[in-house]
C-alpha cells in the first residue's frame, strides 16, 4: 500500500495522490523539488491583486490543479482509446511542470526582464539535474518528451500538444476557473465534467468532442472573453507593469549611481543569457519585492517614487483614449508631457500611451467536433464561438494622478473636435 497525501484545493476540492502509483509517486517527488516548491513564492496573478484582493494565489496551486484536471481527463481518454495509457507518464509531467520557468509576478516577468518561462520551462525539465534525474528514473525519455511539449512550435503528439498546450487546454481550464474563483469575478462556474465528459477521439487521432459538450465550451470561452477583458487586461495592471518596467529601465540607465542590488538580481537585469539555475530559484516575488522596498527608501529619483508607487498602490492613472483618432492621441500626449515637464516629472517615465491587444480565441483547428461519423470545425457549429474569435486594440494614455482633471479635460475637447 502506498502512502497517500491529500491537497485541498478550493476549485477541484480533494486532489489525492497515491505513492502506490508509480506516475503519481513521480508527481509526489517532482513536487518536493526545491523548483516547484518555488512557485509558492509567484504570484499566478502578478500585481493584479493590487485591484482584486483576493487574488492572492500562486503558481504552485495552479500547477496542482492543472495535474488535477489533466488526470481526469486520461481517465476519460483511456475508456475510448485503452492504448492512450502509453502518454501516462508524459502528460502528468508536463501539466505539473509546464509553469516551472516563470518569473517573479508570472507574465509580469515577460515585460520587465528579457524573460521567456516556456524556454525556461524546458530549459528545467531538460538540464535542471534535481526534476531530471526524477523523471529519467521512470523513462529516460521523459525530460526530451516533456521538454518538447513546452515549444510553441512543436507538433510532437498532437493529442498531448492538445492537452497541454493549444487554446482550450488543462492549462487555461484550471486558471480560468481558479482566476475566476479567486478576483470574486464569478461570470458563472464553468461545467469542467461536461467538457471532460464530451472528450473522445477523432479518426485523424486526435482529441475531439461530441456535440453535447459544445455549450460548455462555449461557455468556458465566453468565460475566457470576460476574464481577459475584466481582469487580465485590466488598466490596473497595465499600469503596474509600466511603472515595474520604468523602474527595470532606469537601474539599466543609471548603474554608475550607488544602489543596492543581489547577485542574483543583477544577472536578471544586466545579463539575463546568463542566468545559472541558482540564479533563477532564487529570484521569486519575495526577493524582488524586498528589492523594490530598499530602493523606496534607499536610492536615487526617480527610481525612488516609482518604487513608492508601487508598493504603496499610489499608482499612476490611465484613461481611455482608444477611440480618438491617431494625431488626437499623439495631442493629447503632448499635452501630459508639458504637464509632467512644468511640475518636475520625467515625462519619457511618468508618462506614456499605452497599447493594448485583446486577441480573440484562436481555434487553431486543434479541437474539432466528432459526431462518431462527420468531423467539423468548432467555429463551423457555433454562431458565438465565431464571434469569440475578434480581437480588439485599444489605446490608453498614461499619466501622472495629480494631472487627472486637466488630462480629462484635454481628451474631451479632442473628442469633441473629432
Amino acid at each position: 500500500m502506498g502512502i497517500k497525501r491529500v491537497f485541498h484545493d478550493p476549485i477541484h476540492k480533494e486532489i489525492v495522490f497515491d505513492s502506490g502509483k508509480p506516475e503519481e509517486l513521480m508527481i509526489m517527488e517532482l513536487i518536493d523539488t526545491i523548483a516547484f516548491q518555488r512557485l509558492r513564492r509567484i504570484k499566478q496573478l502578478g500585481a493584479a491583486s493590487l485591484l482584486f484582493h483576493g487574488a492572492e494565489s500562486s503558481r504552485f496551486t495552479h500547477s496542482i490543479g492543472v495535474f488535477c484536471i489533466a488526470r481526469k481527463i486520461y481517465k476519460r481518454l483511456i475508456e475510448t482509446k485503452s492504448s492512450f495509457c502509453e502518454n501516462k507518464f508524459v502528460l502528468y509531467g508536463a501539466a505539473l511542470l509546464h509553469d516551472l520557468g516563470h518569473g517573479p509576478l508570472s507574465h509580469t516577468s515577460e515585460s520587465i526582464f528579457d524573460h521567456n518561462h516556456e524556454q525556461w520551462s524546458q530549459n528545467l525539465v531538460k538540464n535542471y539535474s534535481p526534476i531530471n534525474s526524477i523523471l529519467k528514473k521512470y523513462d529516460k525519455e521523459l525530460p526530451k518528451q516533456i521538454g518538447e511539449l513546452f515549444e510553441s512550435k512543436q507538433l510532437f503528439s498532437k493529442p498531448l500538444k492538445t492537452l497541454i498546450s493549444s487554446e482550450i487546454d488543462c492549462d487555461r481550464l484550471d486558471y480560468l476557473l481558479r482566476d475566476s474563483y479567486n478576483t470574486g469575478t464569478k461570470y458563472g462556474l464553468v461545467d469542467l465534467e461536461r467538457i471532460i465528459s464530451a472528450l473522445t477521439f477523432s479518426p485523424d487521432g486526435n482529441i475531439a468532442i461530441k456535440p453535447k459538450g459544445v455549450i460548455a465550451i462555449e461557455h468556458f470561452l465566453v468565460l475566457r472573453n470576460l476574464m481577459y477583458r475584466t481582469i487580465y487586461n485590466h488598466r490596473i495592471n497595465e499600469i503596474s507593469t509600466w511603472i515595474l518596467e520604468k523602474i527595470i529601465c532606469t537601474i539599466k540607465n543609471n548603474f554608475e549611481k550607488k544602489i543596492w542590488l543581489d547577485k542574483s538580481l543583477y544577472n536578471w537585469i544586466f545579463c539575463p543569457s546568463k542566468i545559472n539555475f541558482d540564479d533563477f530559484i532564487r529570484n521569486d516575488d519575495i526577493t524582488f519585492y524586498y528589492h523594490l522596498i530598499r530602493w523606496k527608501d534607499e536610492s536615487f529619483e526617480p527610481l525612488a517614487t516609482l518604487c513608492k508607487m508601487f508598493i504603496d498602490r499610489d499608482l499612476l492613472k490611465a484613461s481611455d483614449i482608444s477611440f480618438l483618432g491617431k494625431i488626437n492621441r499623439l495631442e493629447v500626449l503632448g499635452f501630459a508631457r508639458k504637464l509632467c515637464e512644468k511640475n518636475n516629472y520625467d515625462s519619457e517615465i511618468f508618462c506614456g500611451i499605452k497599447e493594448r491587444s485583446f486577441k480573440g480565441f484562436k481555434s487553431n483547428n486543434a479541437l474539432k467536433i466528432w459526431d462518431g461519423t462527420y468531423q467539423k470545425l468548432l467555429e463551423n457549429s457555433s454562431e458565438l464561438i465565431k464571434t469569440l474569435m475578434k480581437s480588439e486594440e485599444s489605446s490608453f494614455i498614461i499619466y501622472p494622478g495629480v494631472f487627472k482633471k486637466e488630462i480629462k479635460e484635454q481628451i474631451s475637447l479632442l473628442r469633441d473636435n473629432s
